[in-house]
């Protein structure tokens, strides 16, 4: 499980990366900050009101690209729901700022995990670094 701690790790210490998804046959991009590992799955977080849950549930494929310290990662695949409260839970314990917004047992707070995903390490002075999970 190395490679997917490494991809938690960057993504925490980069704060923000970008999520994309598809709305018909048009990219949409927006910031995301929430991260977890959990049961050996990398975890995000949303809202069920939001677009970007829409655009999911129409098209579950989706990229992430985050950038730190002259290195970016992308992690592409399959956003795949998770309703258990075990997990949403987790995720508001890692980021108490949304529990003012979110709650474990609301019919908003959405967790999902990538699937079949590829991360690539990617930098202008290394050989790009790929983990599978």
């Amino acid at each position: 499980m190395e490679g997917i701690e490494k991809v938690v790790r960057f993504l925490d210490e980069a704060q923000t990366y970008y999520l994309a998804t598809a709305e018909g046959d048009q990219p949409r991009v927006r910031p995301f900050g929430t991260v977890l590992l959990y049961d050996s799955r990398l975890y995000l977080q949303t809202g069920k009101s939001k677009e970007v849950s829409r655009q999911l549930a129409a098209n579950p494929r989706a990229e992430l690209c985050a950038f730190r310290d002259g290195k970016w990662l992308r992690v592409s695949g399959v956003l795949v729901n998770d309703d258990s409260r075990a997990v949403k839970t987790a995720m508001l314990e890692k980021y108490p700022e949304l529990k003012a917004m979110y709650s474990a047992d609301d019919d908003n707070t959405q967790v999902l995990y990538f699937k079949d995903a590829t991360a690539v390490f990617s930098s202008f002075t290394e050989a790009p670094e790929i983990v599978t999970f």
